[in-house]
């Protein structure tokens, strides 16, 4: 089956622009077009799209995603080159998470501390706690956070 930029745009829950602009910039190099010069996509694309989207989330830029589509076109001989790529972006959405992991602890832990403030009428409140009396993930953040200021002084 054959898909318009809008239908495909519509599958992969992205701009229609947005596939416009990966042929213009070359990751498309599989894209048939109609007599009339439409852009069509075929059922196998979608897995390709699907790789150009990752690879877009993670950050990666579009010039390397044009560089591996080519080691793609390439075949079997850039393999290596390929499992590089990937690894290296693991590394990089791993690093990403934590990060995001990080910041999440933060926001569970003022969630914490100003629902404990509400109960009690006064943001003096969740300060006078023990960091034993504390929820067991909110005094693993405190903990962690206590730890860190500790290094900066």
């Amino acid at each position: 089956m054959l898909y318009t930029v809008g239908e495909m745009a519509k599958k992969l829950q992205i701009a229609p622009s947005t596939l416009r602009y990966y042929d213009k910039e070359g990751l498309l190099p599989f894209i048939e077009r109609s007599d009339g010069g439409m852009r069509m996509f075929k059922d196998a694309d979608f897995d390709w799209l699907l790789i150009i989207d990752c690879l877009k989330k993670t950050g990666m830029s579009i010039k390397d995603i044009k560089t591996f589509m080519d080691w793609a076109e390439q075949g079997d001989e850039t393999i290596d080159l390929r499992l590089q790529m990937f690894q290296k972006q693991r590394k990089v959405v791993e690093d990403q998470m934590a990060q995001l992991q990080s910041t999440l602890d933060t926001i569970k832990y003022k969630c914490w501390y100003y629902e404990t403030a509400k109960a009690a009428g006064t943001t003096k409140a969740p300060q006078s706690i023990s960091i034993e009396d504390m929820p067991a993930d909110i005094r693993a953040y405190k903990e962690n956070f206590e730890k860190h200021r500790s290094t900066l002084k």
